[in-house]
């Protein structure tokens, strides 16, 4: 039973990518347009939007907010710890922020901005706001939806790419915790509920048994899916699910294709997968990506359709 997005996106593949070489081309037109775009907005000026401080600063100074942990500054913005210690202590020193240790915990370390840094921030978003403005001047409002537009699927794919995908153990506490986010989502939709007890177990996706795929979005885990061997040569997908805030980028796709792979890696010829009534969009979405409907394989009592495919090489199965 599975449970995800229907995005028709790109995304299919393996880790990070769709197993292809990366054309020549494409890494050109990218580093063409960071070297335009940058340029345009003024990221290579010491003086951002014209304040007395470079972009990584300036960002920093806006991530903060109204107060942080240094610890979740890390996570958020991917910086060297080292790197982050510099640049906070230099905002400190112009009485920007100020840095604390909280009561509760003293082996960490907050950050927030004084009055001077939050009239700092205010001017960094007027001056941002006239920056956008004018750059959008020139373009009709037709334009500009297209512009619009464009930078959301740019958005969008760049999550994507950015989305790793990793084979873990089926006991691991990420694989644990995606279950059991995948049952609460779909207890909700269900009519009948469902029961916990109905997830697989880590010892059929670990190993030569199966495997258990989990989709990490800057070290949070939002995404997972199972294989398990059904019998010779025939392998069963389960649980692939999208956690809310990753649907819609083509996750479930490069999900499934992760989770083929692994199976042909098994020696697998064929995978099965059953679904639920309600989930119209899983079941569009095996249709889209080579699946045919079957008679009833299992004994599932939350199934009402059962899908199959034949993996490139393998051979025929009995339907």
């Amino acid at each position: 039973m599975q449970t995800f997005d229907s995005s028709q996106g790109t995304g299919q593949g393996r880790g990070r990518g769709a197993g292809a070489p990366v054309a020549a081309a494409d890494i050109a037109a990218f580093r063409h347009f960071n070297r335009y775009f940058t340029r345009r907005i003024g990221v290579l000026d010491e003086h951002y939007l014209g304040q007395d401080r470079p972009l990584g600063e300036a960002r920093l100074l806006f991530e903060i907010g109204d107060g942080v942990s240094l610890r979740e500054l890390r996570g958020r913005l991917g910086l060297d710890a080292g790197y982050l210690s510099r640049m906070v202590k230099a905002l400190e020193a112009q009485g920007m922020v100020r840095v604390a240790v909280p009561a509760h915990d003293n082996r960490l370390r907050t950050v927030e901005p004084t009055p001077a840094g939050r009239v700092e921030v205010a001017e960094q978003h007027r001056r941002s706001d006239a920056l956008v403005a004018g750059l959008l001047d020139g373009l009709t409002p037709a334009q500009r939806a297209e512009l619009t537009g464009a930078m959301a699927v740019t958005q969008r794919l760049l999550r994507l790419a950015g989305i790793t995908v990793e084979t873990v153990d089926g006991a691991s506490a990420d694989a644990r915790a995606c279950l059991e986010a995948y049952a609460a989502d779909i207890d909700a939709r269900f009519p009948e509920g469902f029961d916990q007890a109905d997830l697989v177990g880590p010892e059929e996706v670990t190993g030569d048994a199966g495997a258990f795929l989990v989709a990490y979005e800057e070290g949070r885990p939002v995404g997972c899916g199972a294989l398990r061997r059904l019998g010779p040569g025939v392998g069963e997908i389960k649980h692939v699910w999208v956690a809310p805030e990753a649907r819609r980028l083509g996750l479930a796709r490069r999900l499934l294709d992760g989770l083929e792979h692994q199976a042909r890696a098994r020696g697998l010829d064929v995978v099965r997968l059953d679904t639920h009534a309600v989930l119209t969009e899983a079941q569009a979405m095996y249709r889209a990506c080579g699946y045919a409907e079957i008679p009833r394989y299992d004994d599932n009592v939350h199934a009402a359709h059962w899908f199959e495919k034949r993996l490139a090489g393998g051979a025929k199965s009995g339907y």
